[in-house]
């Protein structure tokens, strides 16, 4: 069994993950399938299925996600990538006052990767959005949708040659 803190924690993560995954996903219906969210959405995504596989690890209710229901749209990509910016900053800060209140192996180990996706991947990419005064791109990014890129699946070969995949 689990203490009462720490299913408080893996629930106000949870949340939190439910939180971001809603508002991605409100970004991209409102401007379509732009990034970082098309990407991010995904990881907010396999975020919330490992905290509720947690739950169920601990037999912990799930809580009710009703965030698409309580979200306003931002008015622009800009402002949704500032509101990004601001979420990755507030749930590394989360994860860093869960870390110091808790000695629960995979519950720390949970934790401590879902704020290094975060600070990592997540923060940069929308403070690049950011930067580049809300002018997303379209498509997968990583050059995946570039012209004469291979793509995942392709028969064309790579040959890996002083590091370097050509």
């Amino acid at each position: 069994m689990i203490d009462e803190k720490t299913k408080a924690m893996i629930l106000e993560a949870l949340n939190d993950e439910y939180k971001a995954r809603a508002f991605y996903r409100l970004v991209i219906k409102t401007f379509g399938p732009v990034r970082p969210f098309i990407n991010i959405v995904e990881a907010e995504d396999t975020h919330a299925r490992s905290l509720e596989r947690l739950c169920a690890r601990y037999e912990i209710p799930l809580p009710p996600d009703e965030w698409d229901r309580t979200l306003r749209p931002p008015s622009s990509i800009l402002e949704a990538c500032r509101v990004g910016v601001e979420g990755e900053i507030q749930n590394i800060a989360m994860y860093d006052r869960f870390l110091e209140e808790t000695d629960i192996p995979d519950v720390r180990s949970l934790f401590q990767r879902l704020q290094s996706r975060s600070r990592e991947a997540h923060l940069p990419a929308f403070e690049r959005c950011v930067a580049q005064g809300g002018e997303a791109g379209r498509g997968p990014g990583r050059g995946k949708d570039l012209p004469g890129r291979t793509q995942a699946g392709s028969d064309q070969k790579r040959f890996r040659h002083q590091g370097r995949t050509i």
